[in-house]
């Protein structure tokens, strides 16, 4: 009864904790209607900054709590609505939802710019040394008191200021109706700042109270809180009455899970993936969401891609790859060959989000899958290792889209976020295991596992050059695979789903059987991705395929164009070339570019379409004159031929290569505002000019002659005649 008590008190503890993270998130999805992803990450810098104030400068601690919640937490919450979350608005739940994971991302990268990783920073309790209270059969800790007794209390008022104070009446109808609540004097503006301050301020609230009892490690804080939102959504992100009951169960759960789970090497990832498995149930038990249908005009277009367009782009990438092969060292190879595999994982994307708006934040696991099969099957470079990847991947696909195929929209984030979650930190770290004494099921090996190179017709490509070329064509192939894709029936099917399910499904088409599709060919393109990325790093661990790097290719493809298969492209370019270049050549300011990641995503909300979009808007004057096209693609020839002869380096190749089709673009744009305006100056010479402005506008001329005896309906002759 003794243990039963203090596993009941320390999931208390943990609920209160979860309770008031929870709230702030609710409190910002009521009254904005966006989901923060990066509740976590705020509750994680408030942590930091407490132990900044109260423990490395000295500052009392009701000083360091009045500061961080009282001025610097509501400003950073202001701060985030004024400079990013007002310009999210007319775009779709995918933008919102990049932009929030762009935001944990980039404060991640600020805590580790800010105070230095794998430091050691612990934090005292509250009243630490004090005597504990006794309750009789147990006790409870003055931090455990302090934690349950803020959550009442942080309940208490929620309560009173949504339901019976004016600016909680106005920020609950300003998220339903904007424009209503504007004219029933609601203003709108102050009341999405006042909702991220209070948000941002409960999220460092329940920062501090948990951090004592954790590493305080920025990645592992913020994604550890992500247990609170297991609790939001069992309150529906609306009902906090209910989140706070969510949260109970959750806390209780992890308490009792912590003393009463048994000692198997099996379970011990189980516990740690409590909350992810809880927050799988919650999304599928509760009741489904309706169908959604379209209510505001997006931002958003992608233009139908031409198999032309399609082709050349697919050229472009495998030449790219050959001018990497025979042009960049072993170690370069290494280093910026994955962003072809990474590509295709992201390309993975492109059609199940992009064509069809169904959220995923699991890729990088299927990736995983495929990267394991590839390690167990492919020994010896067997081909057909890839064909077992893609198909494996594909399967598992299916069957995790079966019980997520009821959800939509952030639900069906968190959903395959959870199992991203489950996977991480229970799956992959299990260790071998016998499956009914018929096979066995050893996954990472101590912790790693080698891949072999792949052999095709007795050859083994074991040389990173030839591994970079085998993924710029596997890129190349699915990318056109891809485009069919959305020229197809099935593509068709895909943006009108995106657009409406509820009209789709009015006019009888089968969604179940659209989705379950399309997340099979998204999990087997993302499990090919990650079998070539395992062959390229040839030794995988659990720790390559985490939810973190799952979500940076997520933003980034979304940054790059969730539409477009440039968009792919842009995401492995990102984070394997222009990400490792930059620290490369700046080593000392590495932990600057850590922040890229996550501030592309930031001003995403300003042109929802992505930079490729912009890009080929820019391009469009060189991609219409044939003559710009070929002087570009002659000059670049040119430029890898001299280079291929050593008589120009690398990075002169690279300039030429960038100066050429910029040149060229220039060239072609003032050609083509050369003849706009000829055209402009021809079509002003064809107008008619009025007869009583002839002579002043130009000169007479004959027609003018003819023109005024028609108009006065006299002929040149007829006086002449009657003279």
């Amino acid at each position: 009864m003794d243990k039963f008590l203090t596993f009941t008190i320390v999931g208390l503890s943990l609920a209160a904790i979860y309770a008031i993270i929870a709230s702030g998130l609710v409190l910002t999805y009521t009254t904005t209607g966006i989901f923060n992803f990066a509740q976590g990450a705020a509750g994680m810098l408030g942590a930091f900054m407490y132990w900044e104030l109260r423990f490395n400068q000295g500052w009392p601690t009701l000083a360091a709590l009045a500061v961080i919640l009282g001025v610097m937490a509501p400003l950073f919450g202001a701060l985030l609505d004024f400079v990013v979350m007002r310009g999210l608005r007319d775009t779709t739940e995918t933008v919102k939802l990049v932009v929030s994971i762009s935001l944990l991302l980039f404060m991640i990268g600020l805590a580790q710019l800010i105070w230095a990783p794998d430091v050691s920073r612990p934090m005292e309790k509250f009243f630490q040394s004090s005597r504990p209270i006794d309750l009789g059969p147990t006790t409870i800790t003055w931090h455990q008191a302090i934690t349950i007794i803020v959550a009442i209390v942080v309940a208490i008022v929620l309560r009173l200021v949504l339901t019976r104070m004016r600016i909680g009446i106005a920020m609950r109808a300003s998220v339903d109706d904007p424009a209503l609540a504007s004219l029933n004097g609601a203003r709108t503006v102050w009341v999405s700042m006042i909702a991220w301050s209070l948000g941002t301020a409960l999220a460092a609230l329940g920062g501090i109270l948990i951090a004592p009892n954790v590493v305080l490690d920025a990645p592992s804080l913020s994604l550890l809180i992500v247990s609170a939102y297991a609790a939001a959504i069992f309150g529906r992100l609306r009902s906090l009455p209910l989140t706070f009951l969510g949260a109970i169960v959750l806390g209780l759960l992890e308490g009792y899970l912590t003393g009463y789970l048994p000692q198997s090497p099996y379970l011990t990832g189980m516990r740690i993936a409590a909350p992810a498995l809880l927050l799988f149930a919650v999304l599928l038990i509760l009741p489904n969401p309706r169908l959604r249908g379209r209510m505001t005009r997006s931002r958003e277009f992608f233009p139908l891609p031409t198999v032309r367009g399609a082709l050349i782009f697919a050229g472009v990438v495998v030449f790219g790859g050959i001018v990497m092969m025979s042009t960049m060292s072993t170690s370069d190879l290494v280093t910026y060959g994955k962003l072809f595999p990474l590509g295709i994982i992201a390309l993975s994307l492109v059609p199940l989000v992009g064509f069809g708006g169904q959220i995923s934040l699991c890729q990088l696991s299927f990736a995983g899958i495929g990267g394991l099969v590839m390690a167990h099957l492919g020994r010896g470079g067997d081909p057909l290792a890839l064909v077992w990847a893609v198909l494996i991947a594909a399967a598992v696909g299916a069957l995790i889209s079966l019980p997520a195929l009821r959800l939509s929209g952030i639900y069906l984030a968190l959903g395959t976020a959870a199992f991203a979650v489950i996977l991480d930190r229970w799956i992959f770290t299990m260790p071998k295991l016998t499956v009914f004494h018929l096979f066995d099921v050893d996954l990472f090996t101590q912790g790693t596992i080698s891949v072999d190179p792949l052999k095709l017709f007795g050859i083994t490509y074991g040389d990173p050059g030839s591994q970079v070329v085998i993924g710029a064509i596997a890129f190349a192939l699915i990318s056109l695979v891809v485009v069919a894709i959305r020229r197809s029936r099935l593509g068709r099917q895909l943006i009108a789903m995106k657009d409406s399910e509820a009209a789709c499904a009015t006019l009888g088409m089968n969604l179940v059987r659209t989705k379950l599709v399309v997340f099979a060919i998204s999990a087997g393109m993302a499990g090919l991705g990650g079998a070539l990325f395992a062959i390229q790093k040839t030794n995988i661990g659990s720790g390559d395929f985490e939810l973190v790097q799952s979500l940076q290719v997520f933003a980034l493809t979304v940054v790059g164009g969730i539409g477009a298969v440039g968009g792919a492209l842009f995401a492995g370019i990102s984070l394997y070339a222009v990400l490792p270049l930059l620290i490369t050549l700046w080593p000392s300011a590495s932990q600057w570019f850590l922040l890229l990641p996550g501030g592309a995503g930031i001003g995403l909300g300003r042109d929802p379409n992505g930079a490729v979009s912009q890009m080929r808007a820019g391009f469009a004057p060189l991609t219409s004159s044939p003559s710009a096209v070929l002087v570009t693609v002659l000059g670049i020839a040119a430029a890898f031929g001299l280079r291929l002869v050593d008589a120009i380096g690398n990075w002169t190749m690279v300039i030429a290569f960038v100066a050429i089709p910029l040149a060229a673009g220039i060239f072609a744009t003032l050609r083509a505002a050369a003849e706009q305006r000829t055209q402009a100056r021809l079509q002003i010479d064809h107008v008619a000019t009025p007869l009583e402005w002839v002579g002043i506008d130009r000169d007479w001329n004959d027609d003018d002659v003819r023109g005024l005896d028609q108009m006065l309906g006299t002929h040149e002759w007829e006086p002449s005649g009657a003279a």
